[in-house]
């Protein structure tokens, strides 16, 4: 640092020339101190707090002044928020600093964002961003501020500038006017303030030496953990041979190990290749009789559903012809009600005509038994006349007398019969009037009679048909339930035949054979292989298990004698065998 006073300068870029350069200090200290170090820095470190310190200021430096209610407010919180416009980025950053309880001033705050900002190691981005905006920071800052210059952006490769400290140092030809109070006074002020700077530069010089400490500390560390690392060196180099000489052993096991496998593979492809052939020709031959199967099934569905359909047809046949049996039945029985109505009113009638006739007999033989009585008095007192008239006139004739009485009588009797031939006819014409009523009730009832007759010719011709029609449908039910049987027995031989081949080709086909360098460990312990825990194939499978996990040997049928199972296969092979059995 040199003092330096220049005749005339505006302080303001005398303060921004200033502070610049104690950030490129500050920068460039904070930066060799943290790659001599080696580690993360504590918020205690005093070269970090020096920086954030300076930047504080380079911050502050030409910040207009807000007037509030309270007072005048001096804030860099207010351009640090617009970093979250300018970059969404640090919109985390700027909520949970807004989200702290204890922060209450906007210093605070703006503090907290520049701790937060470095450690997410994008304080840089974010003040070149503010600073690219001048636009927006000419609300917050003068003209002549720091950042609003373009010196703002600091290089680290230049050199770090003059600090001019004429503004904290009084001028001398200045000061021979003033009085010598103010001299001392101004002497004492470099003084305390050349004392501080000394007390900075003892400060720097023990953060200096402690530094060295520990790095003699590291370095003593490093040296053990170099001699450390030669130990597991060699101690390594003498594994490498002995696996080498192992893995030369395996080389030579494993060759013949190959040649095995190699006579076993072709052993086993010849005879898939033969089961192959087998199968295929019993594969087409199932196929074949598959289709055949499912041709004659097709047709059996479908006259399965032509019989459905005709099954429906007929029970509706049969519902109808149900429903008109029950209609004339029910209307023979009305005519049959009718009919005997009709027969009881015509033996009422027949009776009353019946008993009406005697009654009128009865009255004629009364009638006349009167008019018996009535000629019998009429002939006494004829009598008594002619005897009178004898007495009287003895002169005349009895014969006459005879004659005038058989007159008498002949008369009487004529009106009488007159009488009863006019009752006669009378009660004849009534008679053929009901004889001719009875008449037309006997023909409707005989027309009746005769449709009741073909009612019941067509009913018993409909009985008929319904049993013939039942008796077909119990053909057709029964010929279904033959086909249902017949198809269901077609079905489980088809599934049956495709399990068998299935099994058989699973069995004879295996699965694919997994190399040695895929396998690591063991598939069911998930133990790692080593030079104690060998890797063995199991034959069915191909998979990789270790000598506990496929200990097991069965008979297969691309093997002529029991090989290596695993215990898997073993089970399943097993349980196979004992369905087929």
């Amino acid at each position: 640092m040199h003092l330096c006073c220049p005749a005339v300068k505006d302080p303001i870029v005398v303060e921004r020339s200033n502070l610049l350069s104690m950030m490129k200090l500050s920068i460039k200290v904070l930066i060799q101190s943290s790659l001599s170090l080696g580690r993360t820095l504590d918020s205690e470190y005093p070269p970090l707090q020096q920086f954030f310190v300076v930047l504080e200021h380079c911050l502050k430096h030409g910040l207009k002044v807000k007037k509030t209610f309270i007072g005048q407010n001096k804030s860099i919180w207010a351009p640090l928020e617009l970093i979250e416009k300018l970059c969404p980025e640090s919109a985390d950053i700027s909520t949970s600093v807004r989200d702290m309880p204890g922060i209450k001033t906007g210093l605070g705050r703006a503090r907290a964002w520049l701790h937060l900002a470095l450690m997410q190691k994008k304080i840089a981005d974010y003040m070149k961003e503010l600073i690219n905006r001048r636009d927006l920071l000419g609300e917050f800052y003068e003209p002549g501020a720091l950042i609003m210059e373009e010196e703002g952006a600091v290089d680290l490769d230049s050199q770090v500038g003059v600090i001019d400290f004429s503004m904290y140092l009084k001028d001398p030809q200045a000061t021979e006017t003033t009085q010598d109070d103010s001299k001392m006074t101004a002497i004492l002020d470099q003084k305390h303030y050349i004392e501080e700077l000394n007390r900075h530069l003892s400060c720097t010089v023990t953060d200096l030496q402690a530094k060295m400490d520990s790095l003699e500390k590291t370095n003593s560390k490093l040296i053990e953990e170099l001699t450390a690392a030669t130990d597991r060196i060699n101690a390594l180099r003498e594994e490498q041979e002995q696996l080498k000489q192992e893995n030369a052993n395996i080389l030579q096991t494993s060759q013949r190990k190959e040649e095995v496998t190699l006579q076993d593979s072709q052993l086993e492809l010849e005879t898939y290749r033969q089961t192959r052939q087998g199968l295929d020709e019993m594969y087409s031959v199932v196929w074949k009789q598959y289709k055949e199967e499912k041709r004659i099934r097709q047709e059996l569905q479908k006259e399965l559903e032509l019989q459905i359909g005709l099954k429906q047809e007929m029970e509706v046949a049969m519902k109808l012809l149900e429903k008109d049996t029950h209609e004339k039945q029910d209307t023979l029985v009305a005519l049959r009600q009718q009919l005997d109505q009709v027969k009881n009113l015509n033996l009422q009638m027949f009776n009353k005509a019946q008993v009406l006739h005697l009654i009128k007999k009865e009255e004629d033989m009364q009638q006349l038994e009167k008019k018996m009585i009535q000629m019998e008095a009429a002939m006494k007192q004829l009598e008594q006349r002619c005897q009178n008239e004898k007495k009287s006139h003895k002169d005349l004739d009895f014969r006459k007398i005879f004659f005038l009485t058989q007159c008498c009588c002949c008369s009487l009797f004529r009106a009488g019969l007159e009488s009863e031939l006019s009752a006669e006819k009378e009660q004849r014409q009534n008679l053929q009037r009901e004889l001719h009523r009875e008449q037309d009730n006997s023909a409707e009832l005989r027309t009746q009679l005769q449709q009741l007759q073909g009612l019941q010719t067509e009913l018993l011709d409909l009985r008929q048909e319904k049993k013939e029609l039942q008796q077909l449908c119990e053909e057709q039910e029964k010929a279904l339930q033959e086909m249902g049987l017949h198809l269901s027995h077609i079905n489980i031989y088809i599934i049956i035949y495709f399990l068998i081949i299935m099994i058989v080709l699973s069995v004879f086909q295996g699965h694919a054979w997994l190399k040695d360098d895929e396998a690591t460990q063991c598939k069911q312990c998930q133990k790692e292989f080593s030079i104690s825990r060998r890797k063995h194939h199991c034959r069915n499978c191909g998979d990789i298990y270790c000598n506990n996990c496929s200990s097991n040997e069965l008979a297969l049928p691309s093997y002529p004698r029991p090989v290596r199972v695993c215990d898997v296969c073993h089970s399943l092979l097993l349980q196979r065998s004992s369905i087929r059995s």
